[in-house]
């Protein structure tokens, strides 16, 4: 079992940014990405157990990326992106989809579980990623590929996602 690599000061998660996951809920976006916030106690240890909640019938997944900025951001443009960006390291982001009021927002209920965010086990350095980023995620379970994607598939980039969200936190 390994703790997170990396105890954020904030988590902000990017809704529907797969091209996919955007076919799949048959959603038309805005321009901008839609996000949400998760507390830090929703973080939890690669191979720890997610508990499911009493009476819950759908505990979802989502294999994810999470980008991991190194220093105080403000403002940043897409091509300065780079210089703030520390690392990278994988989420699986779990989901209690009972408690899910529509498909385009995501409440707390759903989630911001305490212990239902697991982070890693491993961190990457930003110098070892070429630039673009394009990165293969693969989500399994009990060894079975059940998702399976790359970061160019992204509906707003790594760099266009660092600029956005500078700009206002």
């Amino acid at each position: 079992r390994h703790l997170p690599p990396v105890t954020p000061s904030k988590i902000v998660c990017v809704h529907l940014n797969y091209s996919s996951r955007v076919e799949e809920m048959m959603q038309k976006l805005p321009p901008a990405p839609t996000y949400f916030h998760k507390p830090v106690s929703a973080l939890n240890s690669h191979d720890a157990a997610v508990v499911r909640p009493e009476r819950c019938k759908w505990l979802n997944y989502e294999g994810e990326i999470a980008i991991v900025i190194g220093r105080t951001c403000r403002n940043v443009s897409p091509e300065e992106a780079g210089d703030y960006i520390r690392g990278y390291t994988v989420a699986n982001d779990y989901a209690i989809r009972d408690y899910l009021e529509n498909w385009y927002r995501p409440n707390a209920r759903v989630k911001n579980r305490d212990g239902g965010t697991v982070l890693g086990p491993w961190f990457v350095d930003a110098d070892d990623i070429a630039t673009p980023v394009q990165l293969n995620l693969r989500t399994l379970v009990n060894g079975t590929v059940t998702q399976q994607g790359n970061t160019r598939d992204l509906v707003h980039d790594v760099p266009s996602l660092v600029e956005y969200l500078s700009g206002f936190m």
